[in-house]
């Protein structure tokens, strides 16, 4: 099993591009650096570098291997500092992600206010980052646990996909539009509109969703002038540009200059799902029952 010290050692050549710089900066003599990295190479039994007249270059392993092995410093920081503060009794710190269709609002909010009156010792870190990014943060402890909108194109192995109850989708429409007024709306009704979101040809989400629900109907979402997959784009609703299909989170924003129509089609729903780690942390799976409680209310 490689030792801490020696993949330090590594990412300090990888990264500086050979082993006099790298030795210069770790304080340590250049034969002694060689030797560790090459019983490295030895205990995985694969070349990492390529040694080359002017320095090295990474092999097709070592670049996955850096890649792989890039956060380890950064978590044993973390977690060290975390330990540190559970010790002097301040609690520890969660990281949370979530994406821009599972916003800051409605059960997410209403769970975090759960945690934190349980929990007043513990800080959350919250940011926010694609469903699909999600999975590589999660996978490399980047973060505890993340908040996704299905569906997922693509899965990292190793994460639990925590499936959450679905939610109702509602048109979110101009103000003035002539459909704001109606009570219900049924997806069809929005055919010849002009969405103002697109579908990112490598990411699923809330966006592939509601294509998915529309070409089952017969038509493709024409798309606005201006389009965005964040929650801004709530504010091109507002602004005249289009109108688009969000879950019932969304719809809980209060956005002036829009207006929110429940959607009565039967398969009008979207999910989210809670994307963990093989062994969340304490805290992450407390806030996960948090949540899955909020959610389910």
């Amino acid at each position: 099993m490689p030792s801490l010290r020696q993949i330090r050692y590594f990412l300090s050549v990888a990264d500086l591009g050979g082993f006099t710089p790298a030795a210069a900066a770790l304080h340590v003599a250049q034969p002694a650096l060689s030797r560790q990295i090459a019983q490295l190479e030895e205990e995985l039994g694969f070349a990492l570098l390529r040694r080359e007249p002017r320095g090295v270059s990474l092999t097709e392993a070592g670049a996955l291997f850096r890649q792989r092995v890039g956060g380890l410093e950064e978590e044993l920081r973390s977690a060290a500092e975390d330990a540190r503060r559970l010790h002097r009794g301040e609690g520890g710190v969660l990281r949370l992600l979530h994406s821009s269709s599972t916003p800051l609002a409605g059960p997410l909010l209403a769970a975090l206010q759960d945690f934190t009156r349980d929990q007043p010792r513990v800080r959350v870190d919250v940011d926010r980052l694609s469903s699909e990014q999600q999975q590589e943060a999660v996978a490399q402890g980047r973060v505890d646990l993340g908040l996704a909108r299905l569906p997922l194109l693509r899965r990292e192995g190793g994460i639990e996909i925590r499936p959450l109850p679905e939610e109702r989708l509602w048109a979110a429409l101009p103000a003035s539009h002539a459909l704001a007024g109606a009570s219900l709306l049924a997806l069809g009704d929005l055919a010849d509109e002009c969405f103002v979101f697109a579908v990112h040809r490598e990411r699923g989400g809330l966006a592939r969703r509601v294509t998915d629900l529309c070409l089952a109907r017969g038509f493709a979402p024409r798309l606005a002038p201006v389009t965005s997959r964040k929650t801004a784009m709530l504010n091109l609703v507002a602004a005249g540009f289009g109108i688009a299909v969000v879950p019932a989170a969304m719809a809980s924003l209060a956005t002036p200059g829009v207006h929110f129509v429940p959607l009565a089609d039967a398969d009008a729903l979207a999910r989210a799902a809670l994307l963990l780690p093989p062994r969340p942390s304490a805290l992450a799976a407390a806030f996960a029952d948090a949540l899955q409680r909020r959610w389910s209310a």
